[in-house]
Formats: structure tokens, sequence, C-alpha cells
């Protein structure tokens, strides 16, 4: 799985302590379809299936997600095996690979044999 630079960020700014305080719905939509499988209800809530596990994610009533929110993304996409490692390369001027860590190790990925 790709993800592009848009994704990445906001993957970033999931796993950025402390929480950022302007991370958009639609950017968090944007990277949830792009790593799992959504359907979007009738009140613009998301069920999303990533890694197995099922939420339904009540879309905010403003455009910025809340604390609590990041706190279940994290929770949901550490899960998935994504973590914020993958994303510290990207700024300290490295190639991140996002992909979730079971396809890198599936792909004997070397970063991975040598953590």
């Amino acid at each position: 799985m790709h993800l592009n630079n848009k994704h990445r960020d906001t993957l970033e700014r999931i796993f950025r302590h402390p929480a950022s305080g302007n991370t958009k719905w639609r950017q968090v939509s944007s990277l949830l379809e792009a790593v799992g499988a959504t359907t979007e209800e009738d009140a613009g809530d998301l069920t999303v299936t990533l890694g197995g596990e099922t939420e339904v994610l009540r879309r905010p009533h403003g455009k910025d997600v809340d604390e609590q929110m990041i706190v279940d993304l994290r929770r949901m996409l550490a899960r998935a095996g994504f973590t914020a490692a993958a994303e510290s390369a990207q700024t300290m001027g490295g190639s991140p690979d996002a992909r979730p860590r079971s396809e890198r190790e599936a792909e004997g990925d070397p970063d991975e044999e040598a953590r």
C-alpha cells in the first residue's frame, strides 16, 4: 500500500505528541479510505474496518477532530501495524515506508531486520 504525501502528513499528525489541534476531518477520512474499508453513513459518520477491527467514527461538529478521536485513531492505526517510526524517518530526511508492519515484514524489509 502506498500513501501519498498528504496521507503521510495526516498519519504523522495523528501520532505526534502532543496531539495537533488542527487535524481536519476530511484529511482523516481520506487517510482511512486509503488504508481501510470505509462506509459513510447518513449523518456523515464513517464506519471504518482496518486490521480486522471495525469502528464507527462520529463526524465532528467543526472541521477539526478532537483529542479523543486522535487517541482512538492512534490505537486503531497502531493495531493495524502503522507506527510513528515510519513518519519520523520522513522528518529526518529519510524515505518512510508507511505500509503496515505486516506488509513490510512479508517483503523482508531491511529496516525491520535492523530493529
